[in-house]
């Protein structure tokens, strides 16, 4: 009987704490917004500055709200200030947009610095994107040059 009672409060302990790790009070403490998910700032093979190179070195935007947002005049820099600055550029609900470093042709998917040189240092560096008025919307660092890439 002992045993049957210690099953049942452990059963009980396990519902409680999968209820509770569940639980959408947490996830509703996180508001929408427009922020960054992932950096992948160490490209595959060797750093020879060519545009698939550089192109493989980006940061993921994710608009989490409801409604499209436009991010004409919104900045994302590193922390040695190398800045790009966002167009005529509406993120859909709920969409994300990847910022490459080398050339190429804006889409909705994709957008590029056209730079030809490397922006994101390969094992330290600060995200940052800021509204068209200044203020930070979000920001995120790694100190890691064993990875290649870090999530937000």
């Amino acid at each position: 009987m002992h045993h049957r009672i210690a099953a049942t409060v452990l059963a009980t302990g396990t519902a409680a704490a999968t209820l509770f790790a569940a639980s959408p009070a947490s996830a509703a403490s996180v508001a929408p917004s427009v922020h960054i998910t992932e950096i992948y700032y160490n490209s595959p093979g060797k750093d020879t500055r060519s545009n698939s190179s550089l192109n493989a070195e980006w940061v993921r935007i994710k608009n989490s709200t409801s409604r499209a947002v436009n991010l004409r005049n919104w900045t994302l820099t590193d922390a040695s200030r190398h800045q790009y600055k966002f167009g005529s550029y509406t993120l859909g609900a709920g969409k994300s947009v990847k910022v490459r470093t080398g050339r190429g042709g804006d889409t909705a998917a994709n957008r590029y610095q056209d730079r030809r040189a490397y922006v994101w240092n390969n094992d330290r560096d600060t995200a940052t994107l800021r509204k068209s008025n200044g203020s930070k919307a979000d920001s995120c660092s790694y100190s890691n040059s064993r990875r290649a890439s870090v999530l937000c």
